[in-house]
C-alpha cells in the first residue's frame, strides 16, 4: 500500500500513533494530538508511505560527498519522546536547533496560535526545504532562519524550551543564555562516546538533568562540530576493528593494535541479563566508572573470523589500560539464548588484569546501580573541582559535564 490517499495516510498515521503509544514514546494526549494533526508525508515527498509513517524509521534528506548522513527527518519515536521530555504547553516560545520542518510543525501544534516556534539550521538547503514544506502544510507562522546552531537565535529569545535535533558534543553559552527562567533544554548530548537525549533545567549557575533517553542523531555542523576519532586496530577488508574515542582521549594505537593480535583473556562476572533487557544503563555506568573509556566497534566479519567477540558497529564499552584493553561481552547460559552472562575479554600484556577490572565494575553496577538513573550536570568551563558533584567529570570547550549516581551506604 503506497497510494497517497487520505484514507491510506489516515490509517498509517493511526498505526504510527498506536505504535508510539506501545513504545512509551507518546505519553500525553497533547503529543498524540500533534502527531495526528501533522501530515508527516508532506515533509518527505517521494518516500514510501509505509516507511514515512513507521515509528522507528528516519527519513534521510541529505548526505555529504562521503555518503555520510548530515540531515534527516528523525524517527517518530525519537521525536515523540523528545517532545514529551520538553513538556511544551500552549503559548510557549520554542527554539528548534536543527531544522527539517516536520518536528517544527509538531511543536507549532503544541504551542498553539499564541505560541511561537523558531527553527534554525546552518545549511540553506535544509532551511529552504523546511520553509517550503512548512508553508505547504499550513505552518507559515513558524520562523525559519539560516544560523549556525552554536549561536542559537537571539532575535526571538528568550525561549521557554530549546530542543536540539542534532547530536552535539557540548552546550554553548548561547543556548543557556537564550533560555528563559524556568525553561528547559532538551539536547542529544554526547559524553564519552555515548549519546543521550537529556532534558536539562537550570539550577543556580548550572544545568541539571530531569531525565534522559537513549538516542542517535546526525552530528552538529558548524562551530559546534566535534566528531568521534577512530584508532584503527585491524583494517583488513571487511574485518575492520577500531576504538571510537571521544573527549580528546589519547591512546597508543600501535601498541593497542599489537595487543589485539595477542591471545585473549576472559573474565566472567556472574551477572546476568535477559535476552531482551537493554544494555544502555550498564554502558553508561561503565563510561562513568572506567577512567580510560572507549567504544570498540567491529564489523561482523571480524567477529566471524574470531578477531573479536563483538560485532557492534556503534561500539562496546572498553577499558583502556596502557598497552592493554578489555571490552564487555556476553555468553548464553541456555540453548534458548534467553539469559546471558556478562563478562570481559582482554588483549595485551595485562589482558587478564584489565578484563577483571572491567568485570568488577559490571558487578558494582549490578549490586549498587542496576535500577538507578544517572544525574547529568553542566557547569561552566573553569568551575573549580570542589564546586562539582562527586562522579565522572568530562571537560569540554564551553562546559564541564558531570555524571553521578546515587550513593549507597555501606
Amino acid at each position: 500500500m503506497n497510494i497517497n490517499t487520505p484514507e491510506n495516510t489516515e490509517q498509517l498515521r493511526d498505526k504510527m500513533v498506536a505504535d508510539l503509544r506501545d513504545l512509551d514514546a507518546i505519553r500525553s494526549d497533547a503529543v498524540e494530538k500533534a502527531f495526528r494533526a501533522v501530515p508527516r508525508h508532506l515533509f518527505a515527498p517521494g518516500e514510501p508511505l509505509e516507511q514515512v509513517y513507521a515509528a522507528e524509521k528516519a527519513v534521510i534528506t541529505k548526505t555529504d560527498s562521503n555518503g555520510i548522513n548530515i540531515s534527516s527527518v528523525s524517527a517518530p519515536r525519537i521525536q515523540a519522546f523528545m517532545l514529551e521530555q520538553a513538556g511544551i504547553h500552549p503559548g510557549m516560545r520554542v527554539l528548534e536547533v536543527g531544522s527539517g520542518g516536520y518536528n517544527a510543525a509538531l511543536i507549532a501544534e503544541l504551542v498553539g496560535d499564541e505560541g511561537e516556534v523558531t527553527s534554525i539550521d546552518i545549511d540553506p538547503d535544509i532551511t529552504d526545504r523546511a520553509r517550503r514544506f512548512l508553508d505547504e502544510a499550513g505552518y507559515e507562522r513558524v520562523n525559519v532562519s539560516i544560523v549556525d546552531g552554536e549561536e542559537g537565535e537571539p532575535k526571538h529569545a528568550p525561549y521557554d524550551r530549546i530542543i536540539v535535533t542534532a547530536g552535539t558534543w557540548d552546550i554553548p553559552p548561547a543556548w543557556t543564555g537564550q533560555l528563559a527562567d524556568g525553561g528547559r533544554l532538551v539536547v542529544p548530548l554526547r559524553v564519552r562516546g555515548l549519546t543521550r537525549s537529556i532534558a536539562f533545567e537550570r539550577e543556580g549557575d548550572h544545568l541539571a538533568s530531569r531525565d534522559y533517553e537513549l538516542c542517535g542523531f546526525v552530528q552538529m555542523q558548524g562551530a559546534g562540530e566535534n566528531q568521534l576519532r577512530l584508532a584503527v586496530l585491524h583494517d583488513e577488508e571487511g574485518e575492520e576493528v577500531a576504538l571510537r574515542l571521544d573527549d580528546d582521549q589519547q591512546v597508543d594505537t600501535a601498541r593497542l593494535r599489537e595487543a589485539l593480535g595477542r591471545p585473549r583473556a576472559e573474565a566472567w562476572s556472574g551477572v546476568t541479563l535477559g535476552g531482551f533487557e537493554p544494555w544502555d544503563q550498564l554502558e553508561l555506568w561503565l563510561a562513568t566508572a572506567v577512567p580510560d573509556f572507549a567504544l570498540l566497534a567491529a564489523k561482523r566479519p571480524a567477529r566471524d573470523k574470531g578477531i573479536v567477540a563483538t560485532a557492534s558497529p556503534m561500539g562496546t564499552a572498553t577499558l583502556i589500560n596502557g598497552a592493554s584493553f578489555a571490552y564487555r561481552t556476553t555468553r548464553p547460559l541456555n540453548e534458548e539464548r534467553t539469559t546471558f552472562e556478562l563478562g570481559a575479554i582482554g588483549h595485551g600484556p595485562d589482558a587478564q588484569e584489565t578484563a577483571e577490572r572491567l568485570v568488577e565494575q559490571i558487578r558494582v553496577w549490578d549490586r549498587d546501580h542496576r535500577t538507578d538513573q544517572a544525574r547529568f550536570e553542566v557547569h561552566p568551563a573553569g568551575t573549580p573541582d570542589d564546586k562539582l558533584p562527586a562522579g565522572r567529570v568530562i571537560d569540554k570547550r564551553h562546559t564541564r559535564v558531570t555524571i553521578s549516581w546515587p550513593q549507597r551506604q555501606s
